[in-house]
This record gives structure tokens, C-alpha cells and sequence, in this order.
């Protein structure tokens, strides 16, 4: 949980929500795989801070609504909902259990600012103003997919569109999108190995 408070200064519920994460992944993940079982211990740095990387790269206004496609467990959805509770956030997943895992952790924590869906990308016909994900899959591949649900009214410092964090070199996957793109390594924000190989990359929509 330190870890988290040594990047972001944390109100006294956020802290206790941060810290009741490591209670409610851990209790989940022994029934439903969730996060991978080897990889549980890392839950605050590769899971949760990982998360928030996205937190050091907008701050968004209230009323911002945020779509996470393929959230699996909740992130980074859930992470960011504590962190932004005057944001609204849609999180959507094609795995029924693991959608399920998310919306009760949700529920423990009393987040109010969240809904979910089981489903596939297609079925969601909603406008957001950010669509944010986790390495759900090559960014050429994600970008078509989700341009639908990107409203064209934007209200924050960043034009609306999409915030992916990902892993490794990305020239291929980057190459044919004809959007404006940023790309960060999180290095910048985080100084643990674990961000080393890892980049936040914003397409403009």
C-alpha cells in the first residue's frame, strides 16, 4: 500500500479503499483466476500502480466518462474510479466471472461512480470521452473498434480518445493509425524495474 501513497497524495477513504484491495484480490483470486496466481504478490505495483499511470497522465475534470474495454478484474477501471470519484466509468468484459469479481470488489469498496457490463466492445453503443485499457490487444486492432464510443465533444485538457498501457516496442502496432499519438514510457512516473519495459500511449480521436 506505501507504494501507492509515495506517487499520489491519497484522501483518508482513498487510502482505506487502496488498502482494502489487498484484502479483496487476493480472497477472489484463490476462487477465480483473476489476476495470474504467481503474479498476486506484485498486486500493488504491477496491478494496481501500473493502474494509475494513467492518473499521472490526465486529470480529468468532473463529469468525465470513461469507458475500460476488456477490464478483466477491474483494471484499470477500478484503481482510477478511486482515484477520480467525480468521474464515471463503464467497465466492460467478455468474461462473464471476471466481470463479476470486479463489480463485487466495487461494491466492498462502496464505489458509486461505476457500472459494468458483460459483453463484447460491439454491444456498447455508449459515448465516452476516454476509452482506457490494458494490453488488451494490438493497438491497430483496438483503435477501429472503439473509435464508435468516443463522443466529439471534448472538455479536457487532452482531446477525447484512447489511453492504452502497454509493454515493449510498439512501431508496428502504431504504424497505421493515422491519429495523433503520444507515447510515455512509465519509467517517467514510476522508478521500479517493473516499469522499465512499460508505456502509457494516448491516440487523439
Amino acid at each position: 500500500m506505501d507504494i501507492i501513497s509515495k506517487y499520489f497524495k491519497l484522501t483518508e477513504l482513498q487510502t482505506r479503499q487502496f488498502e482494502q484491495l489487498g484484502e479483496l484480490y487476493p480472497e477472489w483470486n484463490s476462487k477465480i483466476n483473476v489476476i495470474s496466481r504467481k503474479d498476486i504478490d506484485n498486486l500493488y505495483v504491477n496491478h494496481i500502480l501500473h493502474s494509475l499511470a494513467i492518473a499521472k497522465f490526465i486529470n480529468p475534470v468532473a463529469g468525465t466518462r470513461i469507458l475500460d474495454m476488456g477490464t478483466g478484474g477491474g483494471f484499470p477501471g477500478i484503481p482510477l474510479a478511486i482515484m477520480w470519484k467525480d468521474c464515471q466509468f463503464h467497465l466492460i468484459d467478455r468474461i462473464g466471472k471476471k466481470i463479476k469479481v470486479a463489480e463485487d470488489i466495487a461494491n466492498s469498496l462502496s464505489l458509486t461512480n461505476v457500472t459494468f457490463q458483460h459483453g463484447d466492445i460491439g454491444e456498447c453503443r455508449d459515448k465516452y470521452d476516454f476509452v482506457v485499457s490494458r494490453a488488451v490487444m494490438r493497438l491497430d486492432e483496438l483503435v477501429p473498434l472503439i473509435k464508435k464510443n468516443i463522443s466529439n465533444v471534448s472538455v479536457n485538457g487532452y482531446p477525447n480518445g484512447l489511453i492504452c498501457l502497454k509493454g515493449g516496442d510498439l512501431a508496428s502496432e502504431m504504424h497505421n493509425i493515422k491519429y495523433p499519438i503520444i507515447e510515455e514510457p512509465l519509467i517517467k512516473y514510476f522508478s521500479e524495474p517493473f516499469f522499465e519495459t512499460k508505456k502509457l500511449v494516448y491516440v487523439q480521436i
